[in-house]
């Protein structure tokens, strides 16, 4: 062993005096490069205090610019907007970009999906941020003690191995622990960001009947259930996704960073935090539009999910037609569009997921074990400092040193490459965020149309006669679906006041629509198809806004529509005739099942309660009952609730007149004051007034007399068959004439 010692020590000596002539060597070299160099070493070693501060120096400033932009950025007026005048045309927002629209959009959705700071989401994000903080330390203590087994093992210590071993183990527990924890954290941030913005959602969507207005009178979303289904849900995994790629890369890498500055240098984390952000820089300049990307593909996937839903709910129309050919290119082609855009996304990928792995995983990593390198080989660079002391010592003392050698290196390599691994995911995160800032800028649409149709404002494309009087500034007609006028709730009354009747497209169908109505008068609508007798209806019951005038009717609860075919919601028999009540409001009226078997007995459906298994029974009505059934559990419902008016809209057709007389004399006899659009000449006699349209924007509003207009209207069809049979007998005296004249 001496002699192996005296080996060292020969060898040592030799290497100093050979780095010394070296080191003189070059100070006296003449080649300007390697003088100039060696001059910056010497300059470095006499002020290397003062370049680490202003290594710091340097670092502090770009954080503070980071800071200073960022902040720029949120108070900036916004550059990149939804819609905005031009000329008077309108120039949409291409895609989603990071900017301060992502960053309104962010803060919107955010203060939705943690409501406040000592809400229950809050207390989650803040346990998951102290677990996410633990979890790092625990990564560094396991790098430190990996360092201790690796030293253990080279220099041959097996109690220490097996310690640090014992160890590891021991450190396994906390560890496992906190990442279960995370996953956990994580997934239920997720369902409460999604619950809290879906019942924001729902709060909006099913008031004020925005469920309608937005697929009636508006043309901007064209599949809420789709966003409300679908992208709310994306939306909800991606921002608890992205706080836990973002938080947890940040906090790694700040503390590790720390630590590598402690163990390799000040100098050393310098120049790769030089080389990660010229990398990043060219990484994000060669990056797709991610969001812009993601929002497109959700799009199309919405037009796909609607046109297989359009096919589902028309399915019998089109099966008689035979259209199945046509539906299938239709579908074949928004499926194509989605295919294509898809197979674009991944084309785009490709290149950049070479080169985002050929960076961060290869280059970082080559220039991090370069710098766990320096602090091995500082002590044998030409010009250290040594002694001849440094190099004496027991064979213990040589193998003291190469076990730290190795337990610095293997630590540091350790703790780089968990440093690389969190600057790696902090890149990746970056397709992640605009990801996030297309489903965010989806959502945020969502709830900005819902907004501004609740309170009445409307984008519907004009087609037609409406789309060229658009384009005449003169015409009055031009801007009448902009215009409002006003609804005054009455306490019995019905009356229309130079209301227009107007389409959501524009069409005018009547230009100032002037009648009143009473309890007890009962008021009989006529007229040609697409007059305005459904439209009418639809501004008395609030579907569509008052665009002129004043409209005075009683309140909403007091108006009962029932359309020609009803909706039977999912549920109990029960539930069917008291919609839209539910048990606890049936209760409340003090109402039985009894009472409503007897309201049954009325329209003479009170068998159909022991035919489809009772009260309770669950089944899909809309298959289950016959379109008369439906047409009698829709006048159930209007016996149960007992409005002041009903809106009867070709209730009745498919009825027998016997039934049908019942019905009606039951309404007048409970004081419902009915609004008929029918044809049947049957209806007459239960009505008083009538409203008549002509179809060219006229209308006529008087008193009824059903027995008088019977008979004119006998009458009238008795002279017009005899009118028809004198042309008959004229041709057939014009023929025999001929027929004469020939002989």
């Amino acid at each position: 062993m001496a002699a192996a010692v005296n080996h060292d020590l020969l060898v040592g000596a030799a290497t100093d005096k050979i780095h010394s002539a070296l080191y003189k060597h070059v100070l006296n070299l003449k080649h300007k490069q390697l003088a100039t160099l060696a001059k910056l070493v010497v300059f470095y070693a006499k002020h290397q205090k003062t370049v680490k501060r202003s290594i710091v120096a340097l670092i502090i400033l770009g954080v503070i610019e980071r800071i200073h932009k960022v902040v720029r950025l949120m108070t900036a007026e916004r550059k990149s907007v939804a819609t905005v005048s031009d000329n008077g045309k309108g120039r949409t927002r291409r895609g989603a970009q990071l900017d301060k629209q992502f960053f309104d959009n962010m803060k919107q959705l955010i203060g939705i999906a943690i409501p406040g700071l000592f809400s229950k989401e809050a207390g989650m994000l803040v346990t998951h941020t102290v677990l996410l903080v633990f979890r790092t330390f625990l990564s560094v203590v396991v790098a430190s003690l990996d360092g201790e087994i690796v030293s253990s093992l080279v220099r041959l210590k097996g109690r220490e191995f097996l310690t640090g071993i014992a160890k590891w183990m021991v450190m396994a527990v906390p560890a496992t622990l906190t990442n279960s924890l995370l996953n956990y954290l994580q997934t239920m941030l997720a369902i409460r960001f999604r619950q809290n913005l879906t019942e924001h959602v729902h709060k909006m969507y099913l008031a004020n009947n925005t469920y309608y207005a937005v697929g009636n009178l508006d043309d901007r979303i064209k599949n809420a259930d789709q966003l409300i289904a679908v992208d709310i849900t994306k939306f909800s995994n991606s921002l608890a996704d992205i706080y836990s790629n973002l938080a947890k890369p940040t906090v790694d890498a700040f503390v590790y960073n720390i630590q590598l500055a402690k163990n390799l240098g000040i100098e050393s984390l310098f120049g790769i935090m030089v080389i990660v952000q010229m990398s990043s820089g060219m990484l994000r300049l060669m990056a797709p539009p991610f969001g812009q990307l993601a929002a497109q593909e959700q799009r199309l996937e919405g037009e796909f999910y609607s046109t297989h839903s359009r096919l589902i709910e028309h399915a019998e129309e089109i099966a008689l037609y035979r259209g199945h050919e046509t539906e299938k290119l239709t579908i074949t082609k928004k499926y194509l569009r989605l295919v294509r855009h898809i197979n674009r996304i991944c084309r785009l990928n490709v290149f950049y997921n070479m080169s985002e792995d050929f960076i961060v995983k290869y280059f970082w990593g080559a220039a991090g074990l370069s710098a766990c390198a320096i602090p091995v080989f500082a002590d044998r660079m030409p010009g250290a400092k040594r002694t001849v002391a440094d190099t004496v010592g027991s064979a213990v003392a040589v193998g003291s040193s190469i076990g730290a050698h190795t337990k610095n290196f293997v630590t540091n390599r350790r703790l780089l490459l968990s440093a690389s691994d969190a600057f790696a995911r902090l890149m990746y995160s970056y397709k992640e965020i605009v990801e996030l800032a297309g489903y965010a800028e989806r959502v945020t649409g969502l709830l900005t149309v819902f907004s501004e149709v609740s309170s009445g404002q409307y984008v519907k494309a004009r087609v037609g006669e409406s789309a060229e009087k658009s384009q005449n500034p003169d015409d009055t007609e031009a801007n009448i679906v902009n215009q409002r006028g006003e609804t005054v709730e009455s306490v019995d009354d019905v009356e229309f006041i130079d209301v227009p009747i107007v389409s959501p497209n524009g069409d005018v169908l009547v230009r100032k629509l002037n009648f009143h109505v009473k309890p007890g008068r009962h008021l009989l609508i006529v007229g040609p198809n697409g007059c305005g007798k459904s439209s009418m209806f639809r501004i008395l019951g609030g579907l569509w806004p008052v665009y002129g005038g004043t409209l005075r009717k009683p309140s909403m609860s007091q108006i009962f529509y029932i359309p020609q075919r009803p909706y039977l919601p999912i549920g109990t028999l029960r539930d069917q005739v008291i919609y839209p009540d539910c048990a606890a409001d049936m209760a409340a009226k003090s109402t039985t099942d009894a009472d409503l078997l007897a309201i049954l007995k009325i329209v003479q459906l009170n068998h159909i309660v022991e035919r489809e298994g009772g009260w309770d029974s669950v089944k899909a009505w809309r298959d289950a009952l016959s379109g008369g059934d439906k047409q009698r559990i829709a006048m159930a419902r209007l016996f149960y609730h007992r409005p002041r008016y009903a809106i009867m809209d070709e209730c009745t057709s498919a009825v027998s007149m016997d039934i049908e007389k019942i019905m009606y004399t039951h309404a007048t006899s409970l004081g419902i004051t009915l609004l008929t659009v029918s044809h049947r000449q049957s209806l007459w006699m239960y009505h008083n007034y009538i409203l008549q349209y002509d179809g060219q924007g006229g209308y006529l509003f008087s008193k009824l007399d059903p027995e008088r207009r019977i008979a004119l209207m006998e009458e009238k069809q008795q002279i017009e068959q005899e009118l028809a049979a004198i042309g008959d007998m004229e041709a057939r005296l014009q023929e025999m004439e001929a027929e004469a004249a020939s002989y």
